[in-house]
């Protein structure tokens, strides 16, 4: 067995083949994947790109989503259903995959192209709850509140807890170093301390725990977005 038939078995191999492959009969020159370009093994090289990587999506021509558990072959309104059960859109890092790009165009798992960001702006709103001009591109994400903004990403999941931290960088236009090993709610809150230096949105206080107040003690920061999902428009 050859080091090229090894690669072709590891997974994700097709889904980077075809990635370059719809690239180039586009005339795109370069892509950019992020389970392949980002040097884990490095830890600056890591956290320079999770804290670029919602500026390099917006300086993106194109940001292809490949949606693996959507069949190919369906008709619209099947294809709807599986949109809304798409795992896609319930990880926390392609939230900003979804806002920071002009263009995003989704693929079914045969790699067939099915619309766009703006052709299925009404059905991504009703996925995921972002307004549709923020989809368009028509409004600026610093009109929304912190509370808005965190209960976009409140059902949405990493694999590791600190990510759902990190991967609201960019939406907050935020910098800040990565330390994996503390928790998600040590980077969640050491987020908001973060954002409270740059902005005084005071929604960020707007979130609700499910555990009784009379029983639990609560500091005045939450310790995940999933305690915004409550904030259904909250614009300041």
């Amino acid at each position: 067995m050859t080091c090229p038939d090894i690669v072709e078995k590891l997974a994700g191999y097709s889904k980077i083949k075809m990635c370059c492959q719809t690239a180039s009969e586009q005339d795109i020159e370069w892509v950019w994947i992020d389970t392949c370009c980002i040097d884990k093994t490095s830890s600056s090289a890591l956290q320079e790109a999770i804290n670029s990587m919602f500026r390099w999506y917006q300086k993106a021509t194109i940001c292809y989503a490949y949606l693996s558990d959507v069949p190919g072959e369906l008709n619209e309104r099947e294809r709807e259903d599986c949109f809304h059960e798409s795992q896609w859109f319930s990880r926390g890092w392609t939230l900003q995959e979804l806002i920071a790009p002009q263009e995003v165009w989704f693929y079914d798992q045969t790699w067939t192209k099915c619309g766009t960001k703006i052709s299925y702006k009404r059905l991504l709103s009703e996925i995921t709850g972002i307004q549709q001009k923020v989809l368009e591109g028509t409004t600026e994400l610093s009109e929304y509140s912190v509370a808005q903004k965190m209960c976009w990403a409140s059902r949405r999941i990493t694999t590791r807890q600190e990510d759902m931290a990190y991967c609201l960088l960019g939406i907050f236009d935020i910098n800040m170093s990565l330390i994996y090993g503390e928790g998600g709610p040590k980077a969640f809150i050491r987020l908001q301390e973060q954002i409270m230096q740059d902005s005084d949105d005071q929604s960020i206080f707007a979130w609700e725990s499910e555990l009784s107040p009379r029983t639990t003690a609560f500091g005045l920061l939450a310790n995940s977005p999933a305690l915004f999902k409550k904030v259904v428009r909250l614009l300041l």
